[in-house]
């Protein structure tokens, strides 16, 4: 799945994150260090069990994208831990080194899929 969607995907995951990342910053305003732990935690948690457990995050489910291992199994908790961590790298610049990753591949893979062997594609109708 190439950048696009991936993209609005992300845009819709990250709407989400920022409204109860907000949440959390009104609820521990009194203590900064504690809500910017507690955003990252949940950052990572959200991407990590979503995809371990669903297959997609929000957004993706709400495009109809899945995540699944390149031969099309599912993924595991550690691909998806995979994946996520490197999201990180992926997203330097503002997901500039992720696209163009995902561009120079022929499978449409940032680093964090090909290190763990994903791909993104169309949930089945």
């Amino acid at each position: 799945m190439g950048v696009g969607l991936r993209f609005l995907a992300l845009l819709i995951d990250s709407v989400i994150i920022g409204v109860v990342g907000g949440l959390l910053s009104v609820l521990f305003r009194n203590a900064p260090g504690v809500s910017g732990l507690l955003i990252a935690i949940i950052v990572f948690a959200y991407f990590i069990v979503l995809e371990a457990t669903q297959g997609a995050t929000l957004g993706k489910m709400a495009l109809g994208l899945r995540v699944v291992k390149t031969n099309g199994a599912t993924i595991t908790w550690a691909d998806s831990v995979i994946r996520n961590l490197l999201r990180i790298i992926d997203g330097l610049f503002g997901y500039l080194v992720g696209a163009i990753l995902i561009w120079n591949s022929p499978l449409k893979q940032r680093l964090g899929d090909r290190a763990a062997h994903t791909v993104v594609v169309r949930r089945p109708s």
